[in-house]
């Protein structure tokens, strides 16, 4: 009789999660700043889309891929990323933080010294964000901070981003 019990929670479980999977898409104006000599602050659109299908509770999981176009002059920053998400949703407020880890593939253009360089590598974000419901199916996105990295490049090369945008949630 109780592993019955806990089989019907289970189930009950499975079926809400399955029943209230979200989609978004959302587009975000960044401004990065590189640790490059000589480097001033970039900027561009981030845009992308999440895909949340896990929820327990006050938590949602689920994945999120990204690309950025960033630069200023001569210094640039082009990015396709893609990762998990984990989104706290209190109910009863209309905020929804998260955090990310994402890995992808990076561009990255910079003077160092006086020739240009121009790598492409494996590069890597950890973020962080809070998105606040204006209506029903848009969100502000308030502030999105990012730190990441270039492999390769050493320590000189870690962004810090910081982006604020729109978020629309699909039906």
């Amino acid at each position: 009789m109780r592993i019955r019990l806990w089989i019907a929670a289970f189930a009950v479980l499975v079926s809400a999660s399955i029943a209230h999977a979200q989609v978004g898409l959302y587009g975000e104006f960044s401004a990065a700043k590189v640790n490059v000599p000589g480097s001033t602050w970039i900027y561009g659109p981030t845009f992308g889309g999440f895909y949340d299908r896990g929820h327990l509770l006050f938590l949602s999981t689920g994945l999120d891929a990204r690309g950025a176009v960033l630069g200023t002059g001569n210094n640039s920053l082009d990015s396709g990323l893609i990762g998990p998400r984990l989104v706290f949703q209190p109910h009863v407020l209309p905020i929804q933080p998260y955090v990310e880890a994402l890995i992808g593939i990076g561009h990255a253009g910079y003077y160092e010294g006086p020739a240009p360089t121009t790598v492409t590598k494996f590069q890597y974000q950890f973020l962080g964000g809070l998105d606040l419901t204006v209506v029903p199916r848009i969100d502000w996105r308030v502030v999105e901070f990012s730190y990441g990295g270039l492999s390769g490049l050493g320590s000189s090369f870690n962004p810090k981003v910081i982006s604020t945008g729109i978020v629309l949630r699909l039906p």
